[in-house]
């Protein structure tokens, strides 16, 4: 079993990288492969929504969202941090993760999908509202710890010292653990949930 983990911030040793590399510990005692991935400081564009990856199954912009697109495929749940930016995500790993999502066509039901913020004080909430609705639309069960999914930190390292933020990293991880592990043992002997056909209404007709 596999978790990636999305690092979202432009700062490849900064506070988001604390709090993931610290759920990386606990994977790795449980068992469960990791990649790490930092996204944050790429020249990632945003869709444009042309339409182009419904046929061609993968998106225009031929980019890290492309690799990733595979890896993202195998794995059985997705981790995705950020830092806060004006009570939101950076808004490079939101081009990412819009892509990402809009471009691929294979089922992501019942992958776990978990985000983790950061944040010198406020903003928190609605960052993790915001990067769970990607987690929600795809059918991902979402991941919760002991508190929101949160750690704090305004200099590089600092999260470091939040004794709190970092035992609910942890028990993210070790939740995030028994739900993919629960999880593959449901899907032996029951499968996944059956699926209608899809039904799309909009406010028109």
């Amino acid at each position: 079993m596999k978790v990636l983990l999305i690092n979202g911030s432009p700062r490849a040793n900064g506070n988001t990288a604390v709090a993931l590399h610290e759920m990386e510990k606990v994977f790795a005692e449980e068992g469960i492969e990791t990649e790490y991935i930092q996204v944050g400081n790429l020249p990632i564009r945003g869709c444009v929504a042309c339409g182009s990856c419904g046929a061609a199954a993968k998106c225009m912009f031929d980019d890290i969202v492309n690799e990733i697109a595979p890896k993202f495929k195998e794995c059985d749940g997705l981790v995705v941090g950020s830092p806060v930016y004006y009570a939101s995500a950076n808004a490079t790993l939101v081009a990412f993760l819009d892509r990402l999502f809009c471009s691929t066509n294979f089922d992501k039901t019942m992958k776990v999908g978990a985000s983790v913020v950061v944040a010198r004080r406020g903003g928190l909430s609605s960052t993790f509202d915001e990067l769970n609705k990607f987690f929600t639309i795809a059918g991902m069960p979402v991941a919760s710890s002991q508190y929101w999914n949160s750690i704090h930190g305004e200099r590089p390292g600092e999260a470091a010292e939040d004794a709190e933020g970092l035992q609910t990293m942890r028990t993210l991880a070790r939740n995030i653990s028994f739900l993919v592990k629960s999880i593959a043992l449901g899907k032996e002997k029951y499968g996944l949930p059956e699926k209608e056909s899809r039904v799309a209404t909009n406010f028109v007709r």
